[in-house]
């Protein structure tokens, strides 16, 4: 099994390398890519130094699988040239999601959808991922009509430079500016770039990304995304109304159920997600379960995971776990 890991040295391709390592995924030959100024550095990954490639190098190589965290133009230039030569790409940028020919994967929901024809695959956004983890068991017994969601996003989300202007705002030092405005002691409503309709491609994503992933467009996703001062961890505000009443107890315990989510909802002992718990982890974490009394069958949430992992890494390898052990290289 010859992996590629494409954007080895970065923010999400570093988690790439730790969450490969934890799951023990089975590795004959690893390729660290990364770009022209770290080839020819070495990189550790299990306890054994490798030299990192250019990406062309990497194409000749002809790897199984080709992990990418390198930007959206990047995998749009490569991608296809990995393709080409059998390797399957799971793709962690946004280049390849909405594309119609490509499948967006979340393993849980909608890994059975994959064939081998499939050789480009799109992980989707962090926050849609955390998002669709908690709504699809419940889409699936209540049916959503509108989902309001209000997203509390790390500054990790927007990458190094972004961690470095809040490490640099709390120790009081001038330092180049990822953001247009201070980020520490604030929040910026503004993710990503503002589009035509005055939505940003942050919020446009978590409104077109669920219905492909669900296969259903019969339900819409309205956004406000926001960048707060915390250093990983996204947290979702989320409110939705079924075409089906519930009962909380069964909410609960249908989410309690669902691989990958934990239930934190206690309020009599403060009880409730938040990203310093999800750190690390792979889970989703969903609590503040309470009925919406302004109007019927709605359901408000609160949702957390890092953004890194299941966001991002733990994603993009779980879908190449499906591959490998379904045999769809």
């Amino acid at each position: 099994m010859r992996v590629a890991v494409i954007g080895a040295t970065g923010m999400v391709g570093k988690v790439m390398l730790k969450v490969l390592q934890e799951r023990q995924f089975p590795i004959t030959e690893f390729i660290p890519v990364a770009s022209v100024r770290s080839v020819g550095k070495t990189i550790t990954y299990n306890n054994k130094d490798y030299t990192i490639v250019g990406l062309q190098d990497a194409v000749n190589l002809k790897p199984d699988i080709a992990l990418f965290s390198a930007g959206g133009s990047t995998s749009l230039e490569w991608a296809p040239k990995f393709a080409e030569v059998g390797t399957t790409v799971v793709d962690n940028s946004s280049a390849w999601r909405m594309d119609p020919t490509k499948k967006l994967v979340v393993p849980e929901i909608n890994a059975s959808e994959l064939t081998k024809e499939d050789k480009i695959i799109a992980n989707p956004n962090c926050s849609t991922i955390q998002l669709v983890m908690a709504l699809y068991p419940l889409h699936k017994k209540y049916k959503m009509k509108r989902v309001v969601i209000s997203t509390y996003q790390s500054v990790s989300g927007t990458g190094v430079k972004a961690v470095k202007q809040l490490e640099n705002e709390i120790a009081g030092i001038k330092g180049e500016m990822a953001y247009p405005y201070p980020i520490g002691r604030n929040a910026l409503p503004h993710c990503d770039v503002f589009e035509a309709n005055g939505y940003t491609k942050e919020e446009m994503k978590l409104a077109r990304e669920p219905q492909k992933i669900l296969n259903d467009r019969t339900f819409s996703v309205s956004a406000t995304a926001v960048r707060i001062p915390t250093a990983g961890g996204h947290s979702e505000s989320v409110n939705v109304e079924f075409e089906s009443d519930f009962n909380l107890t069964d909410v609960r315990k249908l989410l309690s159920q669902t691989p990958g989510i934990i239930v934190q909802d206690n309020t009599d002992t403060n009880t409730y997600p938040m990203p310093i718990y999800a750190h690390d982890k792979d889970d989703v974490f969903v609590g503040r379960i309470r009925r919406d009394e302004t109007q019927p069958s709605t359901l408000n949430m609160w949702i957390v995971a890092d953004n890194l992992r299941k966001g991002a890494a733990t994603n993009t390898v779980q879908i190449a776990e499906y591959l490998v052990a379904n045999n769809l290289l």
